[in-house]
């Protein structure tokens, strides 16, 4: 994978040859991201928790003609995370182009909830996944990305609540605030390195956790209201936005924090 734009078109606008770690990657938005990038070429190494969903996925992906190994992780677990980039390492040589950081949230771990209503245990359960989890798989990464001397490149997940006040998801909304600016530090301290650092932070988009039954429903209405697409996403729709910032075509975007929201954060 090129580190600058120069070259053809069908060069800068493809990853052949490009090895990509993408976490979260048997449902929602990480299921697309793994999709997205193998499709346009690169080797992807996923992780979840849920071996028996892995596994199936997997299987789907190999019929699909993708090029996609997997592996069972908790990125909340300091070990798990040590042992996934163990992992990732002796699978593509010690090297590695792309992290895709992206964290399959459930009800419980995005606690909606009201802040006076919020634990500690509630603090330090989504802080350790969202935020710790983030900060410490690219440290992780940081070697294999300067070993692939190709100008890597980290896409973090976040979301707009890092943006907008949103009723009932205080914790979850430091945890995203916090991941836009720890994009725009990493981006800052790491492109010397020639490794570029962005994040994407999707609006509503049509993932598990947007099904969720525990939801107030009234929160979705007047959430829908302030929409001026009118319409939540599609988990294709962050994906491209990441295979985009992957490629060489992106080689002069760093430290962005770009919002795929249908217009949310300009209402």
């Amino acid at each position: 994978m090129a580190a600058a734009a120069g070259g053809s078109r069908e060069e800068r606008w493809t990853l052949a040859g490009a090895t990509a770690l993408v976490t979260g990657g048997s449902k929602g938005i990480g299921h697309a991201i793994v999709e997205e990038l193998a499709g346009f070429g690169a080797r992807v190494h996923t992780c979840a928790r849920n071996a028996a969903e892995l596994e199936e996925c997997r299987r789907r992906w190999a019929e699909d003609g993708l090029v996609v190994t997997v592996s069972v992780c908790d990125v909340s677990v300091r070990t798990d995370r040590e042992r996934l980039m163990d992992t990732v390492k002796a699978t593509f040589g010690g090297k590695l182009d792309i992290l895709a950081r992206v964290q399959v949230n459930n009800a419980g771990q995005c606690t909606f909830k009201n802040a006076t209503e919020c634990t500690s245990d509630d603090y330090a359960r989504l802080m350790a996944t969202n935020l710790e989890s983030c900060y410490h798989l690219s440290q992780l990464a940081h070697p294999l990305l300067l070993a692939s001397g190709s100008g890597g490149s980290v896409v973090h997940i976040s979301s707009v609540a890092g943006f907008i006040g949103l009723p009932a998801l205080t914790i979850y909304s430091m945890t995203k605030g916090a991941m836009n600016q720890l994009t725009r530090s990493l981006a800052t301290e790491w492109a010397r390195d020639g490794i570029r650092v962005n994040c994407v932070a999707p609006g509503g988009i049509k993932t598990d956790i947007s099904r969720d039954e525990t939801i107030d429903p009234e929160l979705v209405k007047k959430e829908m209201a302030l929409l001026p697409m009118g319409r939540i996403g599609e988990p294709e729709e962050v994906a491209s936005m990441v295979a985009f910032l992957c490629m060489p075509a992106a080689s002069y975007m760093s430290g962005q924090v770009i919002c795929v929201d249908g217009g949310r954060t300009i209402a």
